[in-house]
């Protein structure tokens, strides 16, 4: 199966909690250029780069299901802080795999080469005089920041080929079960007494349960392994008895021990997380080894556009079309 870093995704799993590239914190220096917004290594981010990223981002994400999200309160950080924010998460990952790439003696092929420029071409071409204007690049420009997104593609399907795809029913299985979650020995052996009884479960979950919910579906490691081991050999309707853990008492009854839909959804969902396993494994270790800075007053400085005037949103898209295979 070929796999593509489809752009907005890439974007949300790498949303910005803390300004970082790799395990390094961002340096504010002033030994970086005066147009370049960042550097990692010996490669620097220039302002024309970042603005094609934040033109396109601010049209991608200021609108949805045809509302325009510019006019809604998001409470707690503006759209345009967040649009900066996966912006600049965004080309720090990406030229920190073109620097992962370069490691790997990584490059574009000339077929590769000519599908970025057909690219470049296109995208240049659909843009506005006065996004033209806006963005201050030429159709070379373009070019190069594909090459960068290209690299970064590539080097990305590199490391993450060779896993593993093959999930088995029960390492992928969902199964939904009730629950009781006490933090007392004194009420876990209450609630002993009362199952013992044969009285209703979710009638004494109801009493007892400390936790938000009684009803849940659950996968492998979503529960203490102690709860894990005893919960994943239940039948349907069987009930636990009492399971301790390090923060309190569990009680299970297994409703469903075999979702079929959930568990063939969650295979995917496995072997995604052995893909970025397999790549932040080499991805932190060059990071961890290269001095980075950040011109946060360059940066800053950027305004977004958001008069109407900028409706560029097609990098991406046009990027899919010429070079998806990379």
């Amino acid at each position: 199966m070929k796999k593509k870093i489809a752009a907005a995704a890439l974007c949300l799993m790498l949303f910005l909690t803390g300004c970082q590239f790799g395990n390094s914190d961002i340096i504010v220096s002033g030994t970086i250029g005066s147009r370049q917004v960042f550097k990692i290594g010996k490669l620097a981010c220039d302002v024309k780069e970042a603005k094609v990223y934040l033109a396109n981002y601010q049209n991608i994400y200021g609108v949805a299901y045809g509302i325009n999200l510019w006019e809604h309160d998001f409470g707690g950080d503006s759209l345009e802080q967040y649009i900066r924010n996966v912006t600049l998460e965004e080309l720090t990952r990406i030229y920190g795999m073109e620097l992962l790439a370069e490691s790997q003696g990584m490059t574009l092929s000339e077929e590769e080469q000519g599908n970025v420029k057909s690219a470049a071409n296109e995208y240049y071409s659909s843009l506005s005089e006065a996004e033209r204007d806006y963005l201050e690049v030429s159709e070379n420009d373009i070019a190069e920041y594909y090459e960068h997104y290209a690299l970064a593609q590539k080097i990305y399907h590199f490391l993450t080929d060779s896993v593993n795809e093959e999930v088995s029913d029960d390492e992928a299985r969902v199964m939904e079960l009730q629950q009781i979650f006490v933090s007392s020995r004194t009420k876990a052996l209450e609630v002993s007494e009362r199952l013992l009884n044969h009285e209703d479960f979710a009638a004494i979950a109801n009493n007892y349960n400390e936790f938000p919910t009684i009803q849940v579906t659950v996968s492998r490691d979503d529960l203490p392994m102690e709860v894990e081991e005893v919960a994943f050999q239940l039948d349907n309707n069987e009930i636990s008895g009492q399971i301790e853990t390090e923060n309190g008492y569990y009680f299970i009854k297994c409703l469903n021990k075999y979702n079929e839909e959930l568990t063939e959804a969650n295979k995917s969902n496995i072997v995604e997380k052995r893909e970025k396993e397999a790549f932040d494994d080499a991805y932190n270790a060059l990071m961890a080894t290269l001095s980075s800075s950040f011109n946060e007053a360059v940066w800053e400085a950027i305004e977004l556009d958001i008069g109407g005037a900028i409706k560029t949103d097609s990098f991406f898209d046009v990027f899919d079309r010429h070079c998806g295979e990379i």
